[in-house]
């Protein structure tokens, strides 16, 4: 009896000590997984921040009216193109289209709803507790 007592103790032994090795190891796998992460998004950070600087290089003001003058043939602003608000025209109104189809066919009439001959079993009742 002691034997197989013995016997079941080492196999739970070794067991529980596998078990453990393969918690270890899952673990190191798991922290290098999060410690590659880490050292991508930092890259990715990184490459954020020079394209942000890139972008602010060709984003300058001087940069841009350079390349405007040789590119796009652009006139002074003559005082005729300027226009006052009430020049302007008035929006058009809006026509409701889907009210007008459906008047077209019809249906915009009110229509009557049957009455129901019990109405008062259908119409809610609130009661406040008697004290």
């Amino acid at each position: 009896m002691t034997k197989l007592l013995h016997f079941v103790v080492i196999t739970a032994l070794i067991a529980s000590a596998g078990y453990a090795y393969s918690i270890k190891y899952d673990t190191l796998y798991y922290a290098e997984q999060v410690a590659k992460l880490k050292s991508k998004v930092q890259r990715e950070r990184e490459a954020i921040a020079v394209l942000e600087a890139e972008w602010q290089y060709l984003d300058r003001p001087d940069r841009l009216q350079a390349a405007a003058d040789q590119h796009l043939d652009l006139q002074p602003l003559k005082i005729q193109q300027l226009a006052r608000l009430s020049d302007l025209p008035n929006r058009p109104e809006r026509e409701d289209e889907i009210g007008r189809k459906l008047e077209a066919l019809g249906l915009l009439e009110p229509t009557s709803t049957p009455k129901d001959k019990n109405s008062e079993a259908r119409t809610p009742t609130t009661q406040t507790p008697k004290r």
